[in-house]
């Protein structure tokens, strides 16, 4: 039986709000000057900055990955904080902790205004009829269009089908790096506060059933490492109390009795034992070890399964196999098919929009995610806790219908780039059959012109694109994009051009006089003193075709010759390699080669007439 009753209640000293924002515009930021001045933590001044992003790709990287909970009391007040990723490719993050709450913060950098990111999380809190509270943030820089953002920020309301009562949201300006917000342009702030008195005023209090039986529907999980796997969730309906006897309704209906061990709220930045809780607080469930995401926890007497959460499908996959290279098992910890398939199915326990399959070959699996980043994360972390893998060239997924027409990935693609470099990048995007949407100049204040385009493009279009923009604008350019929908494929091919890689052609160590002999045939991606084999990508052609060299060639010393010229060869510093650039680079007879300590660029075939043969052939 799957219903959800009809709260009939509401429970005042609660609200439960989500924040949510594009990347960068001060979201985690925001969040920590709550956290401060309502003094969460008796150190929290010594915690250092966005202090809610707790992984370490998401402090190295500036942006949030997974959704984080928190909780502060304010006028008697318990306000429950969820701190959800800005970027597009975590969206499965954002989808199901939308449902954990009951309104939203939409934050909005004064000068940039609602970007795509912000554009793909509002329209899923619209659709689920939360109710905003505009921020506009960054009130204080000095390039800051705050009407205009405020306008435009109205027009997105209306262009995503907001309500009447969705359309007269509240607008709050902060300037969340001070610790600032107001109410009024007019009137500086001084503290947080005005925000905090407009989240008890404008966003409703938890809707509630209190008498109807226990309704929780587990929307994230964590593993402590005393208490084992914990289901968070929202207490819809009923209450729950430790060593309570439960029902868990899975997929398909499938009903699972089990004992709540042990419970937990979120107090400040922690959880806190709790021996009770009641509906419309956020609690966290141990004891049910076969709990999942979507699951409700309903009353063991009179279980009622609430409607499972939905996620949007994968649109980009790649291959993850066993690293089998000559260098393979010299730093990583975990090197079998047994390791990487129990790593991969254990991910998809927390990272709800990701997939997994298995293929013909037990060393390979082919994983989906949203986006490069997203699969990028993954990979990162894997090599972080001590995986070797390999993978390949990301692909997008195509659907075919009954019919067999095609349906491909498209994405909103937003970018800013000087005036200079607008020709440039309209020639590319032309290529990669970007359709240009909308187009405006901008002009700042110390007297440069920016131009910026948005496009509606295929995702296939969009992979490669920003390490080639970024070398055609001299590092200039500014690109965000977010999945739009599926929609026919595109029947030409895109006018993308192929890149040439330097392969080594002989097992050995780089010198200094065969990368000087070999760096005027295009970029070099190692320095002298590295480690080769046969096989490997040690640098870019400049034509568009591979060419075999030896990077492992010694200068012979002779009488005409003495050694210390060596001394005076000029080499250029290698390009340096990240794992975005490396997986935008690798063509589709190319893998990457991940250990602990190393990413490395090969072919798939090392042997060169291998691969010569394989290309006659139509391989």
């Amino acid at each position: 039986m799957t219903q959800s009753r009809a709260p009939h209640d509401r429970r005042s000293d609660i609200r439960n709000i989500a924040i949510i924002a594009h990347v960068d515009h001060g979201k985690t930021t925001l969040v920590d000057a709550v956290l401060r001045q309502t003094h969460v933590h008796r150190k929290i001044d010594d915690m250092g900055e966005r202090i809610m992003d707790s992984m370490d790709q998401e402090r190295e990287r500036g942006i949030t990955i997974r959704a984080k909970n928190a909780s502060v009391v304010y006028k008697g007040v318990k306000i429950n904080i969820v701190d959800t990723p800005g970027h597009a490719d975590f969206g499965g993050e954002v989808e199901r902790t939308l449902r954990m709450v009951d309104g939203v913060l939409i934050l909005i950098d004064a000068k940039e205004g609602p970007m795509p990111q912000t554009t793909f999380v509002l329209r899923k809190a619209l659709a689920l009829g939360h109710k905003a509270i505009v921020v506009i943030n960054k009130i204080d820089r000095p390039d800051a269009v705050i009407d205009d953002v405020v306008n435009r920020t109205f027009d997105l309301f209306v262009h995503l089908g907001a309500t009447d009562e969705q359309l007269d949201f509240p607008i709050v300006y902060a300037a969340a790096i001070k610790g600032q917000a107001t109410l009024d342009m007019n009137k500086p702030g001084t503290d947080i506060t005005p925000l905090l008195d407009t989240v008890l005023e404008k966003i409703p209090a938890p809707a509630i059933n209190a008498e109807a039986p226990l309704q929780i529907l587990v929307l994230a999980l964590v593993q402590d490492p005393y208490k084992g796997k914990m289901g968070i969730g929202k207490i819809q309906s009923g209450a729950i109390a430790r060593r309570q006897a439960v029902m868990l309704l899975g997929k398909d209906g499938v009903q699972t009795a089990g004992k709540v061990s042990d419970l937990a709220v979120y107090s400040g930045l922690e959880r806190v034992d709790a021996d009770q809780a009641a509906a419309g607080e956020i609690v966290a469930v141990a004891g049910l070890d076969e709990v999942s995401i979507g699951d409700t926890i309903a009353d063991a007497e009179n279980p009622i399964a609430l409607p499972r959460v939905t996620i949007d499908e994968p649109t980009v996959q790649m291959s993850f196999s066993v690293n089998n290279s000559p260098f393979a098992g010299r730093e990583g910890k975990y090197l079998t098919s047994r390791h990487l398939r129990d790593r991969l199915f254990k991910e998809l326990e927390t990272n709800v929009s990701l997939r997994v399959h298995e293929t013909d070959s037990a060393d390979r699996f082919l994983v989906a995610g949203r986006g490069e980043l997203h699969l990028g994360v993954l990979i990162e972390q894997m090599r972080r806790e001590g995986y070797e893998l390999q993978v390949s060239q990301p692909e997008v997924i195509i659907h075919r219908d009954d019919n067999g027409k095609a349906t491909e990935p498209y994405e909103e693609l937003t970018i800013q780039v000087p005036e200079t470099y607008q020709g440039t990048v309209i020639e590319e995007m032309g290529k990669r059959r970007g359709e240009l949407r909308h187009m405006r100049l901008i002009h700042s204040d110390v007297g440069t012109s920016e131009m910026h385009l948005e496009y509606h493009i295929p995702t296939r279009g969009i992979m490669g694109l920003k390490n080639l923009l970024l070398a055609k604008t001299r590092g200039t350019i500014i690109m965000h994009h977010v999945f739009a929908a599926y929609e026919p494929a595109e029947e030409r091919d895109l006018m993308v051009a192929p890149h040439g890689s330097l392969v080594a052609h002989e097992d050995g160590t780089s010198t200094g006089y065969a990368i000087f002999m070999t760096q005027e045939r295009g970029t070099m991606f190692i320095g002298p003193g590295v480690e080769v084999y046969r096989g490997m990508v040690i640098g870019e052609n400049s034509r568009d075709e591979d060419l075999d060299v030896n990077v492992c060639k010694e200068k012979h010393l002779s009488n005409m010759r003495a050694s210390g010229t060596d001394e005076a060869l000029v080499l250029t510093p290698p390009r340096e390699m990240s794992l975005e650039f490396a997986l935008e680079y690798i063509g589709p007879d190319e893998l990457v080669e991940i250990t602990p300590l190393n990413l490395r660029l090969r072919k798939r075939l090392l042997n060169a007439d291998e691969r010569r043969r394989a290309k006659k052939s139509g391989k």
